[in-house]
């Protein structure tokens, strides 16, 4: 006799669903972070990206400024605080220039 002979195959697969079927939010969003909802406009969301990097990049000088005075000791919060604000501000800048691109893209289809 088979040793595999025992096992199902097909009891570890999960449920079939309809292609129609909406799909799960995945809950991606950190806590603070801007989130879309049904009323804010595109404006709204890039908005609150700026603020939340001007926020970053705030609080980042702020512990920078407060290790320098020797009012902390605490130099790993602060470089990491910088990368942070770092990343933040790199993440907007490629946003906004997707969204330049494709506003290039549609003029070139409309001409």
């Amino acid at each position: 006799m088979s040793p595999l002979g025992s096992v199902n195959p097909l009891s570890a697969a999960p449920p079939l669903t309809r292609i129609d079927a909406p799909l799960p939010k995945l809950g991606l969003n950190a806590p603070g972070a801007a989130t879309a909802t049904h009323t804010d406009g595109f404006g709204q969301v890039f908005d609150n990206l700026v603020s939340s990097v001007t926020a970053r990049e705030n609080a980042s000088s702020a512990m920078t400024r407060k290790v320098l005075l020797g009012e902390t000791d605490q130099l790993h919060q602060s470089v990491i605080a910088r990368q942070e604000a770092s990343v933040s501000f790199s993440l907007m800048v490629e946003v906004r220039n997707k969204l330049v691109e494709s506003y290039q893209e549609l003029m070139r289809m409309q001409a």
